[in-house]
C-alpha cells in the first residue's frame, strides 16, 4: 500500500493557522498592538483604511528588531517571549506562541520597517502570502512599523465572509479601546481614513477613562482596590445612577490582558443588587494582578479566556473589592457599629377609657349579627375565640359551608355571560378569548411584539414612518462602538421614525421618535434598542432591517402598560389576526394557545 500521508507546505500550514488567529481586521490589530506593547514602545499609532480591509498599520517607537530577527519574526513558532515549558507558567508578556505575524502573512501583503535603538541602519522587508519578496536595508526611524495590507487577498472565500466597514471598525474600536484602557502610560492615537478617531496623551487610569469615554465620566467613576495574599484589584466602576442599558463598557484585565469572564461579570452584578435599575449595566474598568502560575491563559486562540487554579476565591474577591468600594463612596447603604446611637423610647400606645377606638359613621346604619351566646369582650384576643369555645363541637361541625349556589354564580360572573365576545384579562398578562372551539389564552406582550414587528417591518421597507419631535430633545452619550453602529443604521432609524443627529465625538442628539412610541424615557428606549440589536446580531444572521424591526418590537412590547381597558383588548386581538403570522412572535415565541372544548371537559373528567 502506498505511503499518503503528507507534510503540509508551510504556506498551506500558515494559512490554515491564520483561520484560528485571523479572524477580520481586527485581529490584525490585537496582534499588532500587543506585539508593540511586548516591545515596551511608549508611543503607539494605529492606521486603518477601509476598516482594515486595506490597510492595518501599527508604528510604535519600542525596541526594535535586527536583520535577522525581523525575517525570524514571519516564521511560524518563532518568539522571543518563552524558550521552554515552564515559561509557559509565568507568562507576563501579551503574545507568546508565535503564531501571529506568520499566520498574517499567509493571507496578506505586510511591509515591515525596523530599527534597533542605536542602530545605524534598520531593515524593511516585503512578504506576500508567506513568501518573501524583498529584504534590504532602510533609513528608517527607531522603533517597528508593520503594514498589513489588502487583508485575505488570497483568499476570497474568506474576504466575502468580513461585515460591513461599519461593523469592522466597531471591532477594532473594541481592541483598541481594550489596549489603550490596559496601558494608559503609553501614549495612542487612531486613524481612520486619514481622520484622527482617538488621540490619547500618556496618564493616569481615570484621565485615560475620561479621554476615551468623555468628560461626563468624572462624575460617574468610583475608585476600587483591594489588596489580598491571593490576588489585588484595583479600578474603577461607574456609580449605579449612570448605568445603561447597554453592555459594552465592561472591562476585566486580568495581569493587564483583557478577558470576557461572565463569571467574574456575575461577581460585579451581585456587588450592585438592589441598587441598579432593571436590565442596566455599570461600568466598570477592573484589573486583576495576581501571579502568573494561579492561572492558564493558553485555552483559546486569542486569549481572552483564562482559567484560574481557585475561581471561586477570585470571585469572593472581586465581588468584596466592588461592595466596598460602593460602600465607601456611600453609593450602597451600610451600617456602622461603632457610632453612638441612642434611640428614644418607644412609648407604649394609650386608650383612655370610654373613648371608642373607632368612630361610628353617622350613615352608616350597622350591622345585625345572629346574636351569640356572649359578647365578645374588647379587652385580650381570647375573646377572639370564646364564641367558639362555648358552642358544641357538633353545633360548629353543622355551620354551613359555602355552597356553590347558581345566585351566587351569576352575580360574580354576569357580566361575562353577557356577552359571548367578552374578552378578559388575566394577572395582567393573558387575555381569554371564547371561540367556537373552546377557549383562546393570548399572550398579551408577545401578542404586542408581533403586532410591532411587522408595523415597523413595514415602515422601512416602504420608508413612511411617522416620527413625532420632542419638546426638549435629549443627549445620548454612547460608547464609541455604539456611535459607529448608530451612524451604520442611522438610515433605518430615520425610516423608522427615529431623528437624530450627531453631537461631536461619541454622543448624538435625539430630536425625535417614532409617533405611536409614549414621549417617555427615549434614552433609555434608544439604549435598550441599540442592546436588543446586538444580542439578536451575536445570536442570529439577520439583515440590518430584520434585526431592528426585531429589537424595536421587543423593547417597545415590554415596555407598553399591562392593565389594558376592554377596547384595548378588543383592538388587540383584531390587530394581532390582522398580521401575516398571528401564532408566533419574530423570534419562534407562540403569541396563543387555543384550549379546545374536549380538553377542559378532560380536566373536569368529564364524558
Amino acid at each position: 500500500m502506498p505511503d499518503i500521508i503528507n507534510l503540509l507546505p508551510d504556506y498551506l500550514a500558515n494559512q490554515i493557522a491564520a483561520g484560528e488567529v485571523v479572524q477580520r481586521p481586527a485581529s490584525v490589530v490585537k496582534e499588532l498592538l500587543e506585539n508593540a506593547i511586548d516591545a515596551n514602545a511608549t508611543t503607539i499609532q494605529l492606521i486603518v483604511k477601509e476598516a482594515g480591509k486595506q490597510l492595518v498599520q501599527v508604528v510604535d517607537n519600542g525596541s526594535g528588531m535586527s536583520e535577522t530577527d525581523a525575517r525570524m519574526c514571519l516564521e511560524r513558532h518563532a518568539t522571543s517571549k518563552i524558550s521552554s515549558t515552564e515559561d509557559l507558567f509565568c507568562i507576563r508578556t501579551m503574545g507568546f506562541r508565535g503564531e501571529a505575524m506568520a499566520s498574517i502573512a499567509a493571507v496578506a501583503q505586510v511591509e515591515l520597517k525596523t530599527k534597533p535603538h542605536g542602530a545605524e541602519a534598520g531593515t524593511r522587508l516585503l512578504v506576500e502570502g508567506s513568501a518573501l519578496v524583498s529584504q534590504e536595508p532602510a533609513v528608517v526611524p527607531e522603533g517597528t512599523s508593520v503594514a498589513v495590507k489588502n487583508l485575505f487577498y488570497n483568499v476570497p472565500a474568506r474576504r466575502n465572509f468580513l461585515k460591513s466597514n461599519a461593523v469592522e471598525m466597531r471591532h477594532i474600536l473594541d481592541e483598541f479601546q481594550r489596549v489603550a484602557l490596559a496601558y494608559p502610560q503609553v501614549s495612542m492615537s487612531l486613524f481612520h481614513n486619514e481622520v484622527e478617531v482617538f488621540n490619547l496623551p500618556a496618564t493616569k487610569l481615570s484621565q485615560r477613562i475620561v479621554g476615551m469615554f468623555g468628560n461626563n465620566y468624572k462624575e460617574q467613576m468610583a475608585y476600587c482596590e483591594e489588596d489580598t495574599s491571593f490576588l489585588n484589584v484595583r479600578g474603577y466602576i461607574g456609580k449605579p445612577e449612570f448605568a445603561k442599558k447597554t453592555r459594552g463598557e465592561q472591562f476585566f484585565f486580568v495581569n493587564n490582558r483583557f478577558i470576557k469572564s461572565g463569571y467574574l461579570n456575575h461577581a460585579v452584578m451581585r456587588a450592585f443588587e438592589g441598587l441598579l435599575p432593571k436590565d442596566s449595566h455599570p461600568f466598570y474598568v477592573l484589573f486583576i494582578d495576581i501571579e502568573p502560575e494561579k492561572i492558564d491563559i493558553n485555552v483559546h486562540p486569542t486569549k481572552t479566556e483564562i482559567k484560574f487554579e481557585d475561581e471561586k476565591t477570585v470571585y469572593a474577591i472581586v465581588h468584596a473589592a466592588v461592595r466596598k468600594a460602593l460602600g465607601t463612596h456611600n453609593i450602597a447603604p451600610s451600617l456602622d457599629f461603632d457610632g453612638d446611637v441612642n434611640f428614644a423610647p418607644l412609648q407604649p400606645i394609650r386608650i383612655q377609657p370610654g373613648i371608642n377606638e373607632f368612630e361610628k359613621d353617622s350613615g352608616f346604619s350597622g350591622f345585625n349579627p345572629p346574636s351569640s351566646p356572649k359578647r365578645m369582650k374588647s379587652d385580650g384576643w381570647e375573646s377572639l375565640y370564646e364564641v367558639a369555645r362555648e358552642q358544641p363541637a357538633g353545633e360548629r361541625r353543622q355551620q354551613p359551608m359555602p355552597t356553590e349556589s347558581p345566585g351566587l354564580l351569576d352575580d360574580a360572573f354576569a357580566h361575562v355571560a353577557a356577552a359571548t365576545n367578552k374578552t378578559l384579562q388575566i394577572h395582567q398578562k393573558y387575555l381569554l378569548v371564547q371561540v367556537k372551539s373552546g377557549v383562546m389564552i393570548i399572550d398579551q406582550q408577545a401578542a404586542q411584539e408581533r403586532i410591532l414587528y411587522e408595523k415597523y417591518i413595514a415602515s422601512m421597507q416602504k420608508k413612511t414612518g411617522a416620527s413625532q419631535a420632542l419638546l426638549f430633545p435629549q443627549t445620548v452619550d454612547l460608547s464609541p462602538a455604539d456611535a459607529v453602529l448608530i451612524k451604520e443604521l442611522a438610515a433605518e432609524f430615520k425610516d423608522m421614525g427615529f431623528q437624530f443627529e450627531e453631537f461631536g465625538g461619541n454622543t448624538i442628539i435625539l430630536n425625535g421618535i417614532p409617533a405611536d412610541v409614549q414621549a417617555a424615557g427615549e434614552k433609555e428606549l434608544l439604549e435598550e434598542l441599540i442592546e436588543q440589536y446586538k444580542n439578536n446580531a451575536s445570536t442570529m444572521k439577520l439583515d440590518r432591517r430584520e434585526n431592528l424591526a426585531r429589537a424595536m418590537a421587543k423593547r417597545l412590547a415590554s415596555r407598553l402598560p399591562f392593565r389594558m381597558s376592554d377596547l384595548e383588548m378588543n383592538s388587540l386581538v383584531d390587530k394581532l389576526f390582522a398580521c401575516q403570522v398571528p401564532n408566533y412572535t419574530p423570534g419562534g415565541q407562540k403569541t396563543l394557545v387555543i384550549m379546545e372544548l374536549g380538553q377542559l371537559h378532560d380536566l373536569f373528567l368529564k364524558g
